[in-house]
């Protein structure tokens, strides 16, 4: 059981883990903030709540895949843009892993698992 927590959950760098976390983190925090500011407050929203915590701690799987994904279509293409457009696309992606992060982490825990598994077994 440990292996398999190790080479699936502990598969990503922390130093990735914990920066994609904080970005993750982002969005659950307004949330939370707009639903406790809301006209009844967080009564009846906990789903709301424990579902966009979920999200940030799988947020960084997600943007993992994401980032492999483009990686392996891009290639070492580098695209010179104007910012304010770059970073509207960033954060659109952003918001795209994080909703989907329940959906998208599983893909790449699953290839974290055999990648580290593969690697230890060599």
């Amino acid at each position: 059981m440990h292996a398999f927590l190790s080479n699936t959950f502990g598969g990503l760098t922390a130093r990735y883990y914990l920066r994609q976390f904080l970005f993750g983190l982002m969005f659950s925090v307004a949330i939370v903030w707009s639903l406790a500011h809301s006209k009844n407050g967080l009564s009846g929203k906990w789903g709301v709540v424990v579902f966009s915590i979920v999200c940030s701690l799988l947020y960084p799987y997600a943007r993992f895949v994401y980032e492999s994904v483009v990686g392996y279509i891009m290639g070492e293409n580098v695209f010179y843009v104007p910012a304010i457009p770059m970073l509207l696309v960033k954060l659109f992606t952003m918001v795209m892993c994080w909703s989907m992060a329940l959906f998208i982490a599983p893909v790449g825990l699953i290839y974290l698992y055999f990648h580290h598994s593969r690697a230890a077994s060599v």
